[in-house]
């Protein structure tokens, strides 16, 4: 099949090298022509494991292809995907305007019937707006499907390749037979496509968001009554999460949730809901505990060694990414305790296995955060350890040289990736998520 993919953000380029992998010639569009240019040398402007092997190897066999023009890729394609940002406005809701001047340049360039497929995620109703676009400049007639991504960031491959489910939501049979062929190669196993109406298939994406966000900021309200009632959150967990009912997905306590999914699908969700004249309670209290959580480790700071004293201190601080393998800092809990630290005087030296970059971008100028080549490098003077994200090289550090290295034996956990006995028998003070702190020697 012959398909274009508009935007090559992270959505936009995993699925543009998927679909070509299985076959399909693929030509992806973007506005950005030093993006456009590198991608066709191989070099990918994001890190997603395995992603910049497919796109080389489908370039170099030709299935898979670069441009700015719009205009060619529309006219060469059956089927084009609309994978532009939809960024969070100030009242919370879905930005449509990419999307929108999108749809309108696609039909402009149609040269027949097309299938457009809204992949972006975007509120109920954008389909109809999208069609709407499109028919008032051309001629021709057109399909909008709606098939929202369900990609974890950093297993994105892996989630495009061995979906558990696909959803498409369609208005005739002639379009829900172009999406099931096109998916047919992604659920061998038989793992369902699911054919729905299309605002259902639209409110599918951000009801999911929204539910695996609630069980995070559930599972970081009951850790901080634990921590109050000298319960032990990793054994409230598993004996909550062996219950079949419940599961053991999403429900690890932490520093909050962040991302560019969660925290706007959730804002949007909650948007949509007063459009229609429907208060989302749960939603909202979703979104203020996350928000409120992110701040629980600079409280533990605080209270440890007095908000006067901050002031001067150093911190080392490993992980900045919003999660592991990825480098992606978008809505980072990271962002937020490194704010707060500055502004209370603090300096911070930070070090993430991909996101040192991105960090600092997003950032900003600031003297007071260095950003370092490893782990043990951010120790050195530092007078406690935080940790942010919980990436695998972290997981099983040398503590005796974290004991040399930092000025004080201090760590403040916001993953739960140590274990509070080992760093009772190392002499670590050590504070973490829904468990007692232990106070070293």
């Amino acid at each position: 099949m012959n398909i274009a993919v508009v935007g090559t953000g992270y959505v936009g380029l995993v699925a543009g090298a998927c679909f070509a992998e299985t076959g399909n010639d693929v030509m992806c569009v973007d506005v950005d022509a030093k993006k456009v240019e590198g991608l066709r040398k191989g070099v990918v402007p994001i890190f997603e494991p395995g992603l910049e092997d497919l796109v080389k190897s489908n370039s170099k066999s030709g299935r898979l292809q670069f441009t700015t023009s719009l205009k060619d890729a529309v006219e060469a394609s059956e089927v084009i995907f609309i994978a532009v940002g939809t960024p969070q406005d100030e009242d919370g809701s879905a930005d449509l305007t990419h999307v929108l001047a999108v749809a309108r340049g696609i039909g402009e360039c149609m040269n027949g019937p097309k299938v457009v497929v809204d992949k972006s995620t975007v509120p109920v109703g954008t389909a109809d707006r999208v069609k709407k676009a499109i028919e008032e400049v051309s001629r021709f007639p057109v399909e909008v499907v709606s098939n929202p991504e369900f990609l974890k960031e950093g297993a994105a491959i892996d989630d495009f390749m061995r979906p558990d489910r696909v959803v498409v939501g369609v208005a005739s049979e002639a379009a829900a037979k172009v999406m099931k062929e096109l998916y047919a190669p992604f659920v061998r196993t038989n793992n369902p496509i699911l054919v729905m109406d299309i605002r259902s298939a639209e409110m599918t994406k951000y009801a999911a968001n929204a539910m695996l966000a609630l069980r995070v900021s559930f599972m970081n309200e009951i850790a901080n009554l634990c921590e109050n009632a000298g319960a032990d959150i990793n054994q409230v967990r598993v004996g909550i999460g062996t219950d079949s009912r419940i599961g053991m997905s999403f429900i690890f306590p932490g520093i909050g949730y962040g991302g560019s999914c969660f925290p706007k699908d959730v804002q949007a969700l909650i948007r949509t809901g007063k459009e229609h004249g429907v208060h989302l309670r749960i939603s909202q209290a979703v979104e203020e505990v996350n928000r409120d959580q992110k701040m629980s480790m600079v409280r533990k700071i605080v209270d440890h060694y007095g908000e006067s004293s901050i002031k001067g201190m150093t911190f080392a601080v490993w992980g900045l990414a919003f999660k592991p393998k990825t480098d992606d800092v978008r809505e980072a809990p990271a962002l937020v305790i490194c704010r707060e630290l500055v502004s209370l005087g603090a300096r911070i030296q930070a070090f993430d296995p991909e996101a040192n970059h991105t960090f600092k971008d997003k950032f900003g100028a600031c003297d007071e955060i260095s950003y370092v080549e490893n782990n043990y490098e951010a120790l050195r003077g530092a007078h406690a350890l935080l940790i942010c994200t919980e990436w695998n090289a972290f997981r099983q550090p040398n503590f005796k040289r974290i004991k040399e290295e930092l000025a004080s034996p201090v760590i403040f956990d916001g993953r739960n990736i140590f274990n509070p006995g080992d760093m009772m028998s190392y002499g670590i003070t050590y504070y973490s998520i829904g468990r007692t702190p232990v106070l070293g020697k």
